[in-house]
Formats: C-alpha cells, structure tokens, sequence
C-alpha cells in the first residue's frame, strides 16, 4: 500500500508498506483526508527517535474489525485519538490513560500512523463522526482537542491578559479557544499574512517585533514550535504567572551553537510551567459542530498522499499553514 515512511534518516513515499492486519481489539481504518502537523516534521528531524509510518491526524472509514462483537463500527466514518494503551498499568488505573506506562502513539511512538491508505487503531480510541461535520472539519479534531486541554488545565480568575505565541497551526486554533474565556486575549507572531486571519475571528494580534516584553502577561501559551518560545514566553510572563508549553521539538542538530534557555526567571519570578499535550476529542468535535471555531481558513494546501516528500515540504514553509493529504 502507499504509505509515507520515515526511516530514521529521510521521509520516503512509497506504494510498497505492508497493509496491518488489525489485532485484538483493533479496527482496520481506511483514511479519507490526512493532516500534517509540526510534529510530524519534528519527527522527521529525530524527534522521539520515530522510525515508521508517519501522521496522526485524520478522518476515515471503518473497514474491519477483529472482532464479530465491534462489527457494528464497520462503515462509520470515525476519527481517533491517537494513545494506543494497556488499560491495566497505573496510570490507566487512575484515569491518566494519555500517561499509559506502556503505551504506543499513533505514527510518533512504536506504532504506524496514518498517512497511508490503511492503519490499524485500538476500536476504544474511535468517535464517530456527526453526519453534518464534512472531513474538512473532522481532520481537525485531533489538534484542536489539544488547543482545547488547555482549558481543562487553567483555573481563570478575573479577566487575565492572554498571550498565544506562535501563528502557526496550533497558535492558530489556541487563539480562537482561548478567546472563548472571560479574558483579553492575542496572538503574537512573525507573519502579518497568517495573522491577518485573526481578524475575521476578533482576535487581537500583533507581530513579536512590535511587542514589549514587559513581564506583564497573565498567562503565555508557547505553541511556537521554536527553541526560543520559553525564552520569549519567559519575559513576557508576569511574576507568578503562567506559562503553557504546548511546544515539541527535535534536539538541537549536532554543533548547533544556541545555548538551552536561561531557567532562572522561572525561580525567582515564581512562573508556574504547565506542559501541555493531548485533549478531549469530544469537545473538538462539538466545538465545530457549533461553528465556535474556525478550521476550514487554516487550510493552505490539498496535496495526494503519492506525493507524501513533497507534501511535507510543502508544510514546512513559513506561508504555510494546513497541508491536507488525500489519499
């Protein structure tokens, strides 16, 4: 089957991977639009040490199951989380499944992802897909689940000034959730053509370079997807304020000259860090459901999983934000 493939050393295409049989447990899914995310080209830089089928976010059909007693998942369209876990270690015990001791993620950690024309994900990691939300859509819910975790991990007290780092693909969707708060929010980056999209949403924005650093910002979420975020997140914050790491990164390449970030404000200015990973799929699914959030503008490209090399460079590019695959 066609499948794009990182093998620890570049991304190939290629129409030879084998076709997963689903295990127990497990459905057969056919893909019918892909997304890529900075992560995927993290992975590609030696993130996680990934070496396999890449991509995590998607919307597809069910094909088969392993099962006679799940064959009514067969021919819904679906998306699904992306933690492949044991149910048993204790982390699953006590609700923290997304921490599973043993677990596998989808196209980042011991487990093929989706950009492929077949892939194979625990049944209990489907939700099916409303009848009136399009693929344009349920390609999203994966990232924007993680925009919305964020929510679920702030307690907000007042009306707290707000600062989204990064006008990429997740600044992009942090923005429009986080302006759903009793808050004053912006979103600070480097491309006016991307943040010019804040505008049809009423989201304040402004470029970095016409930005004082002036410790004065309640909450940073850093989806900057650089290793300058922190820094930057780091003066901007005011003294025991919050900052939200929503940022994954590569090491550094060998001989990289730039020192890691001075760790010493978070001490003496009291900054509460907060990492920030996966999210309630539910809420993404109903979010767009209730037009709340804006996905379809973030799209820049419709490329064809054969052309998977150059799709990911493609989704690299500075004027680009959502490269959608086909298959």
């Amino acid at each position: 089957m066609q499948a794009i493939v990182f093998d620890g050393k570049a991304i190939q295409a290629t129409d030879g991977h084998p076709t997963p049989r689903p295990g127990e447990g497990e459905a057969l899914l056919r893909p019918t639009l892909m997304g890529i995310c900075a992560t995927d080209l993290e992975l590609s830089k030696g993130y996680m040490r990934f070496t396999g089928v890449l991509g995590h976010e998607f919307v597809g059909v069910v094909e088969e199951v392993a099962s006679a007693e799940e064959n009514h998942w067969v021919g819904r369209r679906v998306v699904s989380t992306i933690n492949c876990v044991c149910g048993r270690c204790d982390m699953c015990r006590s609700g923290l499944r997304e921490h599973c001791r043993d677990r596998t993620v989808l196209g980042i950690q011991g487990r093929d992802g989706c950009f492929a024309e077949r892939v194979a994900v625990p049944v209990r990691n489907l939700l099916e897909v409303p009848d009136a939300l399009d693929d344009d859509h349920a390609v999203f819910t994966e990232p924007l689940a993680a925009a919305y975790q964020i929510l679920r991990q702030l307690t907000i007290e007042g009306r707290p000034y707000i600062t989204v780092l990064g006008d990429g693909r997740l600044g992009l969707l942090c923005a429009q959730v986080m302006s759903q708060l009793n808050a004053t929010v912006r979103l600070v980056g480097r491309h006016p053509e991307k943040l010019v999209l804040c505008e049809k949403w009423n989201v304040k924005h402004r470029l970095l370079e016409d930005v004082g650093r002036r410790a004065d910002q309640d909450i940073v979420v850093d989806c900057t997807g650089s290793h300058d975020g922190l820094a930057v997140a780091m003066q901007m914050v005011r003294p025991r304020g919050k900052i939200v790491m929503k940022t994954t990164l590569a090491p550094p390449a060998n001989g990289d000259p730039k020192p890691p970030p001075d760790l010493a404000p978070l001490v003496v200015n009291e900054i509460e860090l907060i990492g920030s990973r996966c999210g309630p799929f539910t809420e993404a699914l109903t979010a767009m459901g209730a037009a709340r959030v804006d996905v379809v503008s973030l799209i820049s490209r419709r490329m064809n999983l054969s052309d998977g090399v150059e799709a990911m460079r493609t989704a690299a590019r500075k004027d680009v934000i959502k490269v959608l695959l086909t298959p």
